[in-house]
């Protein structure tokens, strides 16, 4: 059984009306479902096509790594104090 790991994926939205570069922390079991999860959501709070989310760089990242206080949480586990 495969253990989940934390990928930071980065990248740009070029849309006509927005141009703007992101940063996200995921949970997933490899990168390419890493990225399908950054379109998936960039896609519906944001309203762009997949063609207008240029992805950068996906790299697996330690759990000491990890900035997102949820994704910290999910990944440690309850002994970790989140603000």
């Amino acid at each position: 059984m495969s253990q989940v790991k934390v990928f930071r994926v980065t990248g740009r939205i070029t849309k006509p009306n927005l141009k703007t570069a992101f940063k996200k922390e995921i949970r997933a079991m490899k990168p390419e479902d890493a990225e399908e999860k950054v379109f998936m959501e960039i896609g519906s709070k944001h309203r762009v096509k997949r063609f207008h989310i240029k992805i950068l760089k996906t790299e697996e990242i330690s759990p000491d790594e990890i900035q997102n206080p949820l994704v910290k949480k999910l990944t440690l586990g309850n002994d970790t104090n989140v603000e």
